[in-house]
């Protein structure tokens, strides 16, 4: 099914066409979690070392209250926008300092173009990069370099439904 979203172009229509819905409750959106099935989280950086640190510091199941995590890792815009508009994300975790396609604008146009978009929350660069989180949009920022406690409460928070950013 095919939605028209503004600032969507029509060449990302046909890739997107051919991707199939996920299907299931939306646990972030409830606050109810269904423990049964893992949360499907998105981990976006061009650094495959950023990337681990994130998987690495927040675990398989960062806390009790919240099903095992699956990870998917992506290295490139695109590949985000497909993955996050076939439903395929329960969490985007997106690195604002990932080039050519950073994180803080993916988010913006992830909030601005996908109609049921996942809770994103972003890797800044640093603390007084808080203010381009809430540009973008994103439900919560970290900052660099990555702290794991930090990172899994905000991820905690973000996934109960309290703004974290």
């Amino acid at each position: 099914m095919l939605e028209h979203r503004r600032g969507s172009h029509p060449a990302r229509w046909a890739i997107r066409a051919n991707l199939p819905r996920a299907r299931g409750p939306r646990t972030y959106h409830s606050g109810v979690v269904d423990t049964a099935r893992p949360l499907r989280v998105l981990v976006y950086s061009n650094d495959a070392d950023t990337r681990q640190q994130v998987i690495t510091a927040v675990g398989r199941r960062p806390s009790g209250e919240l099903p095992e995590f699956e990870y998917l890792e992506v290295a490139t815009g695109p590949v985000v926008l497909e993955r996050v508009d076939a439903g395929a994300v329960d969490l985007a975790i997106l690195d604002g300092e990932s080039a050519p396609t950073g994180g803080l604008g993916l988010a913006k146009q992830l909030k601005d173009e996908v109609a049921e978009c996942p809770p994103v929350l972003v890797l800044t660069g640093r603390a007084d990069d808080a203010w381009l989180a809430t540009w973008s949009r994103a439900e919560a920022a970290v900052p660099h370099p990555i702290d794991a406690f930090r990172l899994v409460d905000a991820i905690v928070a973000v996934l109960r439904g309290r703004n974290a950013a």
